[in-house]
């Protein structure tokens, strides 16, 4: 059995199985981390970014009268505040159903066109993998 590499189109979900158990443990990681400040934070959504060292980063929505930002825009904006070069991955715990294009292009300008956004609901479940571009 053959694999194909090609990628879907810009900001296109990613075929395949969407299982857990097809997910990486790097990846499994950054959806829990996601969830756990969705949870301890008492907000809209929770994100976590993998950056090329494989560091993460995790943030809440920020929902101030004066600034708002989406879980993943946050978490984006600590790793480029920590000096992230580049990312590996990004992951979002939401009630919606697709991430946004805002969200895609703050993963693609630190991380480029390729690189994976997970998003998952509020159990943790992903629910489609898209790329950033």
């Amino acid at each position: 059995m053959t694999q194909s590499n090609e990628q879907p189109p810009a900001g296109q979900a990613a075929s395949g199985d969407l299982s857990a158990e097809a997910l990486s443990a790097e990846d499994r990681k950054i959806i829990t981390l996601a969830r756990s400040a969705r949870a301890r934070n008492g907000v809209a959504e929770g994100a976590a970014v993998r950056d090329e060292t494989g560091r993460t980063y995790v943030a809440g929505t920020v929902d101030l009268p004066s600034l708002r930002l989406s879980a993943l825009r946050t978490a984006v904006a600590m790793a480029v505040a920590s000096g992230a070069t580049s990312l590996e991955a990004a992951a979002v715990v939401s009630g919606a159903e697709t991430a946004t294009e805002e969200d895609r292009a703050a993963v693609r300008d630190l991380g480029g066109a390729a690189t994976p956004v997970l998003l998952a609901g509020p159990d943790g479940t992903l629910r489609t993998r898209v790329t950033a571009g």
